[in-house]
C-alpha cells in the first residue's frame, strides 16, 4: 500500500490549532476546493518559494479556494520548528493561510506527507484531484519553470480533470520524531 494518499481518496479527518489561537478541523472548510500543504520554519526550500505560495493564495482569493498549511516536524530535530518559532513566523510574514500544528504527527502520517512543502488539492466532497508539488524550483522560485499546482487548480475551477494530477514533491522531508532526520518511511516512494 502507498504512504502517500491517492487520487480519488478521502481526505482524513484533523482538529489541529492554528497560530490564530483557534482550533481547525476539517469539516471547516467549505470552500469549493481545499488545498493542504505540509509545510515548516526552517526547510530552504520552504523559505524559497514561500512568495510564490502567497502569490498562488492571491490569484485565487475569492474564487472558492482556501488553502491551510501544516507544519508537523518534530522540533526535536530542528527546534526553528517549534510552535512558538510557528507564531513568530506568521507575525512576522503576515502569510494569507492558516498554519496548523500536527505535534504528534498523526495527520501528517494520515495524508502520507512526505516533503515540506508538500501540496494537496480536494475537491468539494474532499476527494484528492491533486498531489505533489507547486513548481519545479521551490528553492529558488524565481527559476520555475513549472507551475502544477496553479495549472491544477486552473483546470478544476474551469470544471475541467487535472490533466497531471500527480507530481513528485520537492524539498526537505518531513522530520520524523526520534529519526534521523533523512528517514523517510519504509512504504514512501516517488509519487510518479
Amino acid at each position: 500500500m502507498a504512504f502517500t494518499l491517492g487520487i480519488g481518496e478521502q481526505a482524513p479527518a484533523f482538529s489541529l490549532p492554528a497560530t490564530d489561537g483557534s482550533t481547525y478541523a476539517l469539516n471547516d472548510f467549505s470552500e469549493k476546493l481545499l488545498v493542504i500543504f505540509f509545510t515548516c520554519n526552517h526547510c530552504p526550500y520552504v523559505i524559497g518559494s514561500d512568495e510564490n505560495t502567497r502569490k498562488i493564495v492571491e490569484q485565487f482569493d475569492g474564487k472558492g479556494v482556501q488553502f491551510v498549511a501544516i507544519n508537523s516536524n518534530s522540533p526535536n530535530t530542528y527546534a526553528e520548528d517549534s510552535w512558538e518559532h510557528m507564531i513568530e513566523r506568521m507575525d512576522e510574514n503576515k502569510f494569507p493561510w492558516l498554519y496548523l500544528h500536527d505535534a504528534s504527527q498523526d495527520v501528517a502520517e494520515a495524508y502520507g506527507a512526505l516533503r515540506t512543502p508538500h501540496f494537496y488539492v480536494f475537491d468539494a466532497d474532499r476527494k484528492l484531484v491533486y498531489v505533489g508539488r507547486a513548481i519545479d524550483t521551490p528553492r529558488d522560485h524565481t527559476q520555475s519553470t513549472t507551475h502544477e499546482l496553479v495549472d491544477a487548480l486552473e483546470e478544476l475551477l474551469e470544471g475541467k480533470a487535472v490533466s497531471n494530477p500527480v507530481t513528485n514533491p520537492l524539498g526537505c522531508n518531513v522530520k520524523w520524531e526520534g529519526k534521523d532526520r533523512k528517514w523517510m518511511p519504509p512504504e514512501a516512494c516517488d509519487l510518479s
